[in-house]
């Protein structure tokens, strides 16, 4: 028996309290930095299974798992629900009113438990320390910047390699992997653009900003169309659009909010540059009495997997479910803030994404060419993956992961 064998012999008998500690999450869901519990969950479990447990950045927690000599290796799972009203009818729907686990962060929580509890189990087949991270606040991009400001890279082991999986609108038994960037970058943008106000009746003694910012959408459009050369990625969408109040009375400034991705540093850097660049020759046109205003939030790091690290594990993927259930991902515009952690240590990683739809439905889409229609994708109201395989799979990815670093034959201890 190898290695991976012998760490999942006990599977079956852990994914009962692995499906109620799932649906106990998502009666139970908690907002970004608010995590508090779901954080003494994961402690109490983690002390339980014999790791040694730190809290960092607020809500987070690691846990610490030494087996004599050899490589360390960190798997990550996110906490931090939605402000979201579920949709999803499910017996076990969230009991908390407007929050909701819309994006599977629940599903990555208690599968690396899962993980957890048969890596401590089974410890006597491999060598080499194991640490679990629970990151709080993803959904705002600030969990793993909080974990790093305090100290994360000081604090625990320095892993060798990092990992993490998403659960994703995928057919449920499958896995998708892909080296290179598999999650964009994202940035958000919030532009003042300043006018001079007057009466409605008296345009000609304003300068309208509602007519400047409109200006701006337009010709923002041209960024991705005119700007960014054919074949590489970029995403340049004015998500909401702000000014006055009434109909009869020309404001003095509007808002724009502007939500940008990319897959390239470089591409980022020109995206955002061509941005600042129209807005402020759109304000110097319309004769703007004050330069505009630019504040970036919410902003996330590009998600690109290491190719050796990807390799590795893809093969581990194959050998143990089979060619049939890896696929090779495409790259997604969802945005995550994982690399952070990573980049802390300056080591590797791979971010991999998990199937979570049941097949026929999904299959049906496909054939239907009503994937984007019929299939329910992260922050919806309905998004509800599959309890059963998912679960199971994705525990299993976790330690076939982590034992691709840290495995070594039976018969040599």
């Amino acid at each position: 028996m190898n290695s991976v064998s012998a760490v999942l012999a006990g599977i079956e008998a852990e994914l009962g309290w692995v499906r109620d500690t799932y649906k106990n999450l998502h009666r139970h869901p908690e907002l970004s930095l608010e995590e508090h519990q779901t954080a003494k969950l994961v402690t109490d479990r983690l002390l339980a299974f014999g790791y040694e447990v730190t809290h960092i950045g607020g809500t987070g927690v690691v846990g610490v798992l030494a087996s004599g000599e050899g490589p360390a290796v960190l798997a990550r799972a996110d906490m931090d629900a939605l402000p979201v009203t579920e949709a999803t009818g499910l017996p076990y729907a969230s009991e908390v009113e407007g929050v909701m686990h819309a994006c599977g962060h629940d599903v990555h929580v208690s599968t690396l438990l899962g993980a957890a509890k048969l890596m401590a189990d089974g410890r006597g087949v491999w060598s080499g320390t194991y640490i679990v991270l629970f990151q709080p606040a993803e959904e705002v991009g600030a969990g793993s910047k909080a974990m790093v400001e305090d100290g994360l890279a000081t604090k625990i082991p320095r892993p060798d390699v990092a990992l993490a999986q998403h659960v994703m609108p995928l057919p449920a038994g499958t896995i998708a992997t892909k080296p290179g960037p598999v999650l964009s970058a994202a940035d958000s943008l919030k532009i003042t653009v300043y006018g001079t106000g007057a009466h409605g009746s008296m345009p000609h003694m304003s300068v309208d900003p509602v007519v400047l910012a409109s200006s701006i959408v337009l010709r923002l459009q041209t960024v991705v169309s005119r700007e960014t050369r054919p074949g590489e990625f970029a995403v340049v969408t004015v998500g909401a659009f702000n000014a006055g109040a009434t109909s009869n009375i020309i404001p003095d400034q509007a808002t724009l909010l502007l939500n940008i991705r990319t897959y390239d540093d470089a591409v980022r850097s020109a995206v955002l540059a061509a941005i600042e660049r129209i807005v402020k020759g759109e304000c110097i046109t319309a004769g703007s009495p004050r330069k505009p205003e630019f504040e970036y939030y919410d902003r996330f790091p590009l998600t690109t997997n290491d190719s050796a690290v990807t390799d590795r594990v893809t093969a581990a993927f194959t050998s143990h479910f089979g060619a049939t259930s890896i696929q090779h991902a495409l790259p997604q515009t969802a945005s995550e803030d994982f690399s952070r952690i990573p980049q802390a240590f300056g080591v590797p990683y791979t971010f991999w994404l998990l199937g979570g739809v049941e097949p026929e439905t999904y299959r049906a889409a496909v054939a239907n060419g009503t994937v984007f229609q019929d299939i329910p994708a992260n922050h919806s109201p309905s998004f509800a993956p599959l309890v059963d395989p998912t679960l199971s799979l994705g525990v299993q990815a976790h330690v076939v992961a982590a034992l691709s670093y840290l495995s070594q034959p039976t018969d040599s201890r």
